[in-house]
Parts: C-alpha cells; sequence; structure tokens
C-alpha cells in the first residue's frame, strides 16, 4: 500500500481515536483547563498527531500512549471527585484579590498577577474603580468574579418591591424559512397561528431567517435581507394603553355624572382598575 493512503488511512484512525477519548474526558477538557488538563490537552494532541505519521510499523504504540494518558486523567478526574484536598493540589484554590475596595497585594503576588492584569480584568466586568468593589476573587480557572458594593449593583425589580412573572425559554419556531412544529407545540401554538401572525407582520415564511416566540407569546422574525426591518410586536403596549384609557374614561364618567350611585360605582371601578393596571404593567412594559 502506498505510504500516502497508510497516512490518510491512519489520519482517519486518529481523529476517530481522538474524538472517542476526548469525549470520555469530559466537557472540560474544551472548556476551562486546569494545570494538568493542559498539559493532557498538549500531550494528547501530540500523540495523535504521531500516529499517522509514523510509517515504520509502530504507529500503534502511540494509540497505546494515548489510552495511557486518557485513562490517567480518568482516573485524576475521579479522584478530584472524590477528594477536595486533591482537587485542591490539582486545580488550585480561589483566591480574594480585592476586599472592601482594598487590594489584597500578598495574594496577588501569589496568582503572579500584576496590577495592570487585574484592572484588565476589572474592566472586562465593567468594573473601572477597585473603591467600587465589594469582594473579588480569582478562580483556579483563572477567572476574575466580583462583587460590587451594593450602591453600584443595578436596580432590579426585586429591589423596586415589583413582582414579575416568570420567564419562560423563547422557542425557536422558524428556522431557515422554514416551521418548526415540536416548538411551537410546546407552547401550544400551531402553524395556523404562526402564519397568522406572519400575516400581521407582512412577512412571508421563507423570507425569515429566524422567528423565534417568547414566553408572552409575542413572535419576533429575523429576516435574510439585512436591509429590511420588521417593526417589533405592539399588543402587549397597546394593552396597556387601552387600561389607561379605560381608566381616564371611568374617572371622567364619576366627574360628569350627578347620580351619587353612578359616581361611587365608577369611582370604585377606576380604583380597581388602576389596581389591575399596577399589577400588570411590568409585563406589559416590557
Amino acid at each position: 500500500m502506498q505510504d500516502w493512503l497508510v497516512v490518510a488511512m491512519r489520519t482517519l484512525l486518529a481523529i476517530v481515536v481522538l474524538f472517542i477519548m476526548t469525549k470520555l474526558l469530559g466537557k472540560r477538557q474544551v472548556s476551562q483547563l486546569s494545570l494538568f488538563e493542559y498539559i493532557t490537552g498538549i500531550t494528547v494532541g501530540s500523540l495523535a498527531a504521531y500516529i499517522p505519521l509514523e510509517v515504520d510499523g509502530t504507529w500503534y504504540l502511540g494509540v497505546t500512549s494515548l489510552s495511557v494518558w486518557v485513562l490517567v486523567s480518568l482516573g485524576i478526574e475521579f479522584m478530584q471527585m472524590k477528594s477536595k484536598k486533591f482537587r485542591d493540589v490539582m486545580d488550585g484554590i480561589a483566591r480574594v484579590v480585592i476586599k472592601d475596595g482594598k487590594i489584597l497585594e500578598d495574594n496577588l503576588k501569589k496568582e503572579r498577577m500584576t496590577a495592570d492584569e487585574l484592572l484588565e480584568l476589572l474592566r472586562s466586568k465593567n468594573v473601572f474603580r477597585t473603591a467600587d468593589v465589594e469582594f473579588a476573587i480569582m478562580e483556579p480557572s483563572g477567572q476574575l468574579n466580583v462583587l460590587v458594593t451594593k450602591e453600584n449593583l443595578p436596580l432590579t425589580p426585586k429591589n423596586l418591591g415589583i413582582k414579575v412573572a416568570p420567564e419562560q425559554e423563547p422557542q425557536t419556531v422558524i428556522m431557515d424559512g422554514e416551521m418548526l412544529d415540536e416548538p411551537l407545540a410546546t407552547i401550544g401554538f400551531n402553524r395556523g397561528w404562526l402564519a397568522a401572525e406572519l400575516e400581521k407582520q407582512g412577512v412571508a415564511v421563507e423570507n425569515v431567517f429566524l422567528g423565534q416566540v417568547d414566553s408572552y407569546g409575542q413572535l419576533y422574525v429575523d429576516l435574510f435581507d439585512d436591509q429590511l426591518k420588521v417593526p417589533q410586536p405592539q399588543e402587549k403596549a397597546l394593552l396597556l394603553a387601552t387600561l389607561k384609557k379605560c381608566e381616564a374614561d371611568l374617572e371622567m364618567f364619576s366627574l360628569s355624572t350627578k347620580d351619587q350611585s353612578g359616581k361611587k360605582l365608577y369611582e370604585q371601578c377606576s380604583k380597581q382598575l388602576e389596581i389591575v393596571i399596577k399589577d400588570v404593567k411590568p409585563l406589559l412594559s416590557r
């Protein structure tokens, strides 16, 4: 057999072996690597490259070495799950580098990190003053997690005492100009409903690159033609405006009527509607 054909076949074999062994090692091998996992990744890649290029008949030794590396890695991962001390030795420990706005220089030195590098990581978290940091910790993965002081935290509905409905996962109902039946069924809709929503927006399904429905039943579409803009759904805004108009009408009726019982009834209805508007406004203003 010719050498180029042997190399091609062994390359395919190396790809299959490498894929299977990477799947065995888990997703951490392709995301956040510890020091040992980083070394394993380099070594496994080198061994996989050795297998197809060894034409002296000893290519199987590369597979053997590759298998040993994977077995050792699996053993270490098992030990890490069983022992925190072993995990700390292999992965390292998290260190606090900022506390109450004060940089802890000793911990910074242990992480072999300069002030410039720390500031760069803070800027990546949209933090530009160390005085605004309540707590910052350097994770074993090399990521910096930051908690800013309370006065610098963004406002949330909870801070304002507003209760909001839980957000459900948006469902992709159109992809590449094709309607997807399973996501539609998940949210209780069908193709007829989707066709009606597209007609409201004046869009044909074959012109839609991506269509999603949020937890409130609003359809948002992205077209193949980036020059065309589709107006965002306005049903929620129109409903809120209608409720406010009804409240204003009730107040006007209560002021214009001379019948005391009618005036009292209009005022009660107006107050009840005001409470309803206050409850649903967070949902309709999104």
